[in-house]
């Protein structure tokens, strides 16, 4: 389903069951997996790669040459640049022309979770199923499973996969949620078993 005042450019490879709702902007070269839901007024660049089974929420910016892997929520008014250096001019006052650019692009790994307004700025890598609170601005890499928030972004703990916060008994982690313990194994967060 492309709601009708959704523009998808030519060239833009499309897996089954995408869903793109009202005045989003696909650009020709991204490449959209299965079961992907893209919100109202998305921005997607050129070349972006999007895995299966993701979200993209309201007025998302996803700038080229980004790669979300499967299973992603990207939360309301988040954006991912693509120019740590961004300037409208060149040396010579001159309006930089596409040679004089070279973009870098932010990577989501499976299961993350980037919510409402976060700022990634370039080049970054989210972890696995790791979650970015709201409104945080991610200038470094996020480890697999951190719980990250701030301005800049700051690791303050840790969750699992269900993106539940996980509290530190001793050398184990415990979920409220489902009332399970975990351990840190080989920097993934993994379900204790007795």
């Amino acid at each position: 389903m492309i709601d009708h005042t959704s523009f998808v450019e030519t060239g833009v490879v499309l897996g089954d069951n995408v869903r793109i709702w009202r005045n989003s902007h696909v650009r020709s070269g991204a490449q959209i997996g299965n079961s992907v839901i893209i919100g109202e007024n998305v921005y997607i660049g050129s070349g972006v790669l999007i895995g299966n089974n993701t979200k993209i929420q309201n007025g998302a910016m996803i700038y080229e040459p980004a790669i979300i892997e499967d299973g992603v929520f990207i939360g309301p008014g988040a954006c991912l640049t693509n120019d740590k250096y961004p300037r409208a001019i060149n040396a010579d006052g001159e309006l930089k022309n596409i040679k004089e650019w070279n973009p870098i692009g932010v990577k989501v790994k499976t299961g993350a979770t980037i919510g409402a307004g976060v700022i990634c700025i370039a080049p970054v890598i989210i972890g696995e199923s790791a979650l970015v609170g709201a409104g945080s601005v991610v200038t470094q890499d996020v480890c697999d499973f951190g719980l990250y928030v701030g301005n800049p972004a700051k690791q303050i703990g840790w969750v699992n996969k269900q993106g539940f916060k996980l509290l530190k008994k001793g050398d184990k982690y415990f979920c409220e949620e489902n009332d399970s313990y975990y351990i840190l194994s080989e920097g993934k967060i993994v379900r204790y078993k007795n």
